[in-house]
């Protein structure tokens, strides 16, 4: 068990890292990685919404949309459980950190869409086993480590950059792109590193 746990891990976080390797949720990565606070409290809100949906869309699954025999209806309910996390997110950064609720601003709304939590709740579906709520939890718990893992090292590349001498027609956008694919391509070297183990 805590083999398949190690792997799940390894596998979440380096290999099959959801931004960088899957290239879902995207739209966060650009736009809150501007520096590393942000970014890691918005990797933070990740790590919970994507663990708490996967365990709710799991029980939704089992427990609502395979008896009644309604599992067409399972994007719509897995959307509707994420957006109810990611309202009790902000309600919460809200309270507890209005510096952080504002620096996230449209992005913290936005993770309601983020294909990379819904990707996470969807392939947790497909996890065998007698333990497949622990492990759908965990992946969805290791899945959201990746990301903030991902976010938080290229925010920390875009505050070098910052003060880089970077060419006049490189700045802004363009260079933060080649960065995002040098960091991917990085990323694309662990499947290999880890190859005998998976």
């Amino acid at each position: 068990m805590l083999t398949s746990i190690l792997i799940a891990f390894i596998s979440a976080v380096f290999i099959n890292n959801f931004v960088v390797v899957k290239f879902l949720g995207i739209c966060p990565f650009l736009g809150v990685s501007r520096n590393i606070k942000t970014a890691a409290g918005m990797g933070v809100a990740v790590i919970f919404v994507m663990t708490f949906a996967s365990s709710a869309t799991w029980a939704v699954q089992e427990f609502l949309l395979k008896p009644l025999e309604l599992e067409y209806l399972q994007t719509i309910a897995f959307i509707l459980v994420i957006a109810a996390l990611v309202q009790l997110v902000e309600m919460v950064l809200q309270k507890t950190s209005q510096a952080l609720y504002k620096a996230l601003g449209v992005y913290l709304p936005l993770i309601t869409t983020n294909c990379a939590v819904l990707g996470v709740c969807i392939l947790n579906l497909e996890i065998q086993g007698n333990a497949r709520f622990l492990m759908s939890t965990l992946n969805g718990a290791f899945s959201g480590v990746g990301f903030t893992l991902a976010i938080v090292l290229f925010a920390g590349i875009r505050e070098r950059l910052e003060t880089a001498d970077i060419p006049k027609c490189l700045e802004g956008f363009p260079i933060s792109l080649i960065s995002a694919s040098l960091v991917s391509l990085a990323f694309f070297g662990f499947k290999g590193l880890f190859q005998g183990l998976m």
